[in-house]
């Protein structure tokens, strides 16, 4: 009888454990994999934020995803060639920049950009400028991407400056549009590159077919497109 009593014990005791550590860790979540129609938080706010501030939304910023956020996102979907269904999965949160794990963006164009010169930023603001301007935002940001997925590459020069200017690297350069003052979209989009946003998914090179001449680039295998650009991450 002692043994079945303190059984009993050691269970209640174990109970009540668990139930404490419930009420102490309250705010543990778990990983999401998409968001959708009827999502709530801070990652549906910044959806929001987003593609308001890119002409797609104009509703309230308020965290909460209902049909006027899922109409957004289709519509953002449809512009940006991805599947339009109006949730935001992996591919879409790529494309528009939030970590749906985090439920938080995992870049923002007010951000620090820390590491990075300001010269540094208004070159790369600069190339986007001269390379993309009237692209999607979304391609914008890809084209920066580029350049500093090039920078981590071993196959180009390791300074941003060095990848910009390396010979019949960029056509800005070329003709002169480098030297243009960019827009304040440019700075954005260079400014989100450099906080971690990569909607080239890692290219290395990029194309308009329409307009481009050099036959080697056309070789490459494209992955992904935005706008009137493609993008490869090479052989």
């Amino acid at each position: 009888m002692k043994n079945t009593y303190r059984k009993i014990t050691y269970i209640l005791l174990a109970m009540a454990f668990v139930g404490s550590m419930l009420l102490t860790f309250p705010q543990i979540s778990f990983s999401a994999t998409a968001v959708k129609y009827g999502s709530q938080g801070e990652v549906v706010r910044t959806i929001q934020r987003r593609l308001k501030t890119w002409g797609y939304y104009d509703g309230a910023v308020d965290g909460v995803f209902g049909k006027q956020t899922e109409a957004a996102v289709i519509k953002f979907q449809k512009k940006n060639g991805a599947k339009a269904d109006g949730i935001v999965g992996p591919e879409t949160a790529a494309l528009i920049g939030v970590n749906l794990n985090q439920g938080s963006s995992s870049s923002s164009s007010s951000g620090s950009s820390s590491g990075v010169s300001s010269n540094d930023l208004y070159l790369l603001a600069k190339v986007v400028y001269g390379e993309a301007r009237g692209e999607p935002y979304t391609g914008q940001v890809a084209v920066a991407a580029v350049v500093l997925n090039r920078v981590e590459s071993p196959d180009f020069p390791n300074t941003i400056s060095g990848v910009v200017y390396q010979p019949w690297a960029f056509t800005c350069v070329n003709d002169g549009q480098i030297n243009l003052s960019p827009d304040q979209t440019a700075i954005n989009a260079a400014r989100d590159a450099l906080n971690g946003w990569d909607p080239s998914y890692g290219a290395l090179y990029y194309y308009n077919p329409k307009t481009a001449t050099n036959q080697w680039i056309r070789q490459l295998k494209i992955h992904t497109t935005i706008g009137n650009h493609v993008f490869a991450r090479g052989n």
